[in-house]
């Protein structure tokens, strides 16, 4: 889907104006496209010709990125179980902030079919402690939703919450809703909240309390961290919870830490107003808008800090409902993936080798890993399977992954004219290729750590559980590994939909759970 200038709001039209190559109404670039194009045609050559050659650059690419998520993420946890790589702003502090200092700060809350919790956010921004003539609450709705603003006519709105309805024109997404409340923003500082979300009540006194610590004004972007209210409700609540927990306790302290470009959480930003102007605001065509600033904070300059106070969602509990939302997050890193990687050269001049790689290893490298989870996974199954079959059949395993050295007798399994066998993993020996030998057992190495990384993955997951003593999520740790599963099948979705509906913002349905309180989990 193409659109001309004269189909985009004014708003929006500025932003595609202002980002040229940078926005991702532009999908690919013919450049790129070429570039892909070429990649691809090398790689099935190969794999035509000299498939052993094939094997060892794939591996070899995936291998590495795979190593680098395991020791940035491992490290990222040591790190943050002791207290690092969070800026930490006390009660004390807190307490210490006088209202008359306090700037006028403005809350964006994007809203689409949300007529079902229209009370409820609204007693949410009500909770929240900072002085009422100071707070500005902009519900930003499309103009067909008369859902919500029925809703929302029927609370009682207070006097800080103003309506404010984003015209009817493409794209129809959260991000150029957000864009719309930003050019209306009145405040200093500003965040972004979803219709469901339940910030501590002093989190903007600890998010401007750490802009205070920065008069050089060189960080942009506070990060609150996000959790769920609603992990006890089923299998796929605690699931959730425990990769949320992982993500924003121990590895986006991390990537702080490391000073890598942070994918932004899709709620709980608070930025510097008028600075979030000057960098654009949000990508309205990017379907995962918080990763793509993340990642132009970090182009422009500016730093991202996580802070020690929470926001608590409502975690998806229907698988249908949960793909939807996934499928539109891994779309979203690959949108991001391909708009700041447009051209490698100038990605490295703009963020710098070290940026350029942290920005690879936490967005499209991640998206990557998502995509090839699944296809690890079928091959391990078969490779396990066609293992069992040859012990069965009297074929010690250490001969099958050593080899070649089966008893000729032995034809695997027979499908047609095709026969399936366990394939050698290490070769040496007399006979064989001194290169090929010396790099199949180096190869044999990473496959087991590619293997125990999984391991290494639940255990982390295990630490984030320890870290928010959610005791009672421990047990679900061990069954990440078929969550990781829901989410390959999930990056397969986003995948397709690049191609096919690259702009379509898939909604996800809130106020499943029911009315739940949050902070509960916490005090359980």
């Amino acid at each position: 889907m193409k659109f001309i200038p004269e189909q985009l709001d004014p708003i929006t039209r500025t932003f595609v104006e202002a980002h040229p190559g940078g926005s991702a109404v532009v999908v690919t670039s013919r450049p790129q496209r070429v570039r892909y194009l070429v990649t691809a045609l090398i790689l099935l050559l190969l794999l035509k010709f000299r498939w052993d050659y094939f094997l060892f650059l794939v591996t070899a690419f995936l291998m590495f990125w795979y190593a680098a998520a395991v020791v940035f993420r491992g490290l990222a946890a040591i790190l943050s179980w002791f207290g690092h790589g969070e800026e930490s702003v006390s009660d004390a502090e807190v307490a210490a902030l006088k209202d008359d200092e306090l700037p006028v700060y403005t809350v964006f809350l994007p809203l689409y079919h949300e007529g079902n919790i229209a009370a409820k956010l609204v007693r949410n921004m009500g909770r929240l402690d900072y002085p009422k003539d100071k707070l500005e609450v902009l519900l930003l709705l499309e103009a067909d939703d008369e859902e919500t603003r029925e809703a929302l006519s029927r609370t009682g709105m207070p006097d800080y919450c103003r309506v404010l309805t984003v015209p009817d024109a493409p794209p129809k997404t959260k991000p150029r809703a957000c864009n719309y409340g930003l050019a209306e923003a009145k405040g200093e500082f500003s965040v972004i909240y979803d219709a469901e979300d339940a910030p501590e009540p002093d989190q903007l006194k600890k998010a401007y309390a750490a802009f205070r610590r920065d008069p050089e004004k060189n960080v942009l972007c506070v990060q609150a961290k996000l959790n769920y209210f609603n992990s006890r409700y089923n299998l796929l609540t605690r699931l959730f919870t425990i990769e949320y927990s992982t993500y924003f306790d121990l590895t986006l302290p991390g990537y702080q830490l490391f000073r890598l470009p942070l994918p932004l959480g899709g709620t709980s930003n608070h930025f510097r107003t008028e600075i979030l102007r000057k960098v654009g605001g949000w990508d309205p065509f990017n379907v995962t808008e918080d990763c793509d600033l993340g990642l132009r904070i970090y182009e422009y300059g500016y730093r991202t800090l996580l802070i020690n106070s929470t926001t608590w969602e409502e975690a998806n509990c229907q698988v249908g409902n949960w793909m939807r939302q996934r499928s539109r997050w891994v779309k979203g890193f690959i949108q991001t993936h391909l708009v700041h990687y447009r051209n490698p050269f100038a990605t490295v001049r703009r963020l710098g080798y070290y940026g350029a790689f942290g920005g690879f290893l936490a967005v499209g490298g991640s998206a990557m890993m998502m995509l090839t989870n699944l296809v690890f996974w079928a091959v391990l199954l078969l490779y396990a399977g066609l293992l069992v079959h040859g012990a069965l059949h009297g074929i010690p395993v250490a001969d099958q992954i050593v080899g070649p050295r089966f008893d000729a007798a032995y034809e695997g399994i027979r499908i047609g004219r095709l026969s399936l066998k366990a394939w050698p993993l290490v070769y040496y020996g007399p006979g064989e290729d001194p290169f090929w030998s010396i790099f199949s057992r180096i190869f044999f190495v990473g496959s087991l750590i590619m293997f125990l990384a999984n391991f290494i993955f639940i255990a982390i997951g295990v630490v984030a559980c320890v870290k928010r003593k959610f005791y009672h999520l421990i047990p679900a740790s061990f069954l990440m590994p078929f969550y990781w599963l829901l989410i390959s099948l999930a990056a397969w979705k986003g995948f397709w939909q690049i191609f096919t509906k690259p702009f379509y913002w898939e909604k996800t349905k809130h106020g499943l759970t029911g009315d739940t309180e949050p902070h509960k989990e916490e005090t359980a």
